[in-house]
């Protein structure tokens, strides 16, 4: 698959949204409809402690629960959401990228947006496309 190329829009909106989860401290996804054909993943730790590498090494580490598949029937573990974060980041029409980190004085957020969006149910995902 082609590597994901930085998308200084999505970069922008993620970084409003991780402000908005660091002042507010409720970390939860943002409204889809907000967003509409844009992934979104995102991550939450101790302030200072994590780095960038490890932030995203959480998600690609799902890899190992992974299992090429149509989506959602793609993890080992039988829930996909053990693998989402992953799927996200190598889904096949995925091809811009962008992210933000925004701190509290207790945590530091992480969010990535994707376009286009992945963890599309009855999407193949994991295989070459031909």
């Amino acid at each position: 698959m082609p590597p994901l190329a930085w998308d200084n829009a999505l970069g922008s909106a993620a970084a409003v949204y991780a402000q908005q989860m660091a002042m507010s401290g409720r970390f939860q996804h943002s409204n889809r409809k907000a967003r509409p054909g844009i992934g979104e993943n995102l991550w939450m730790g101790s302030h200072g402690v994590f780095s960038i590498e490890a932030m995203v090494g959480g998600w690609s580490s799902e890899k190992r629960w992974f299992a090429p598949g149509i989506f959602p029937a793609v993890s080992r573990t039988g829930d996909w959401e053990d693998v989402g974060h992953y799927t996200q980041m190598i889904w096949p029409t995925t091809t811009r990228v962008g992210c933000a980190i925004a701190s509290s004085q207790r945590t530091d957020y992480l969010v990535c947006r994707y376009a286009r969006k992945g963890n599309v149910d009855g999407r193949t995902v994991g295989y070459a496309l031909r």
